[in-house]
């Protein structure tokens, strides 16, 4: 079943006098559960793409369907919620807030939500990461790695359509960076959880089912790995 659409997404920034295209007529479909990595050199597109499917920008022209829903036509109060509810997003820099303890970081999309957390869910997400004995610690508390996998229980909470990682193995040392891309294939295979990962790192794109290499703004290799 597809999950994911994009349709002649086009993204362009002004620099100067000169216009860039970060993004160029780029055509994409995820089916469900999927695990698709996509590699590229720096500048090639890859955060812009990432960025406009998880809401966080907006294209300059084209549409982007989630579960039939085109997140190019909601204002900013609706994509904010569209995106807690349905986009789980994993970056390089965790992004747990510094006050919270590592149960409130992991349930934080669910509260403010104003919903109550499914405490079994809870449990078994935090339990499957390893993270059952360190629930009351603040971030500071934790390692780079374990700080990764409460991000990463946080955009499970929520049972998104898709999760998005933006290079998150890029501040983690080689043991942390393999520990963090099998959580990923952990959740895509134990939760059926649909994951697009973006990575400079050829190995661990190998660890896909599906490679998608951009340049210039463009998709110009899709390749399904046996």
């Amino acid at each position: 079943m597809e999950i994911l659409r994009c349709s002649h997404l086009t993204k362009t920034y002004k620099s100067g006098a000169s216009q860039v295209t970060a993004l160029d007529d780029v055509n994409l479909t995820l089916e469900s559960g999927s695990f698709t990595a996509i590699v590229g050199a720096s500048g090639s597109g890859k955060s812009t793409l990432l960025h406009l499917l998880g809401g966080v920008d907006r294209p300059t022209s084209g549409n982007i369907f989630i579960e039939d829903t085109d997140i190019s036509t909601l204002n900013m109060e609706e994509l904010a919620i569209f995106r807690r509810r349905k986009v789980g997003l994993v970056y390089q820099f965790y992004n747990l807030i510094p006050t919270l303890n590592v149960r409130k970081n992991i349930l934080l999309p669910v509260l403010l939500d104003g919903r109550k957390p499914d405490e079994a869910r809870f449990e078994q997400i935090v339990d499957t990461l390893g993270l059952s004995d360190r629930l009351t610690h603040l971030p500071r508390e934790l390692s780079g790695g374990q700080q990764q996998r409460a991000a990463i229980a946080r955009s499970l909470i929520y049972q998104p359509a898709i999760l998005l990682a933006d290079e998150p193995t890029g501040n983690l040392d080689r043991r942390n960076s393999e520990e963090t891309i099998e959580l990923l294939k952990l959740s895509n295979r134990k939760y059926g959880q649909t994951v697009l990962l973006i990575t400079h790192d050829e190995k661990t794109a190998l660890m896909a089912e599906r490679i998608l290499t951009l340049e210039d703004g463009k998709i110009v290799r899709d390749e399904v790995m046996s």
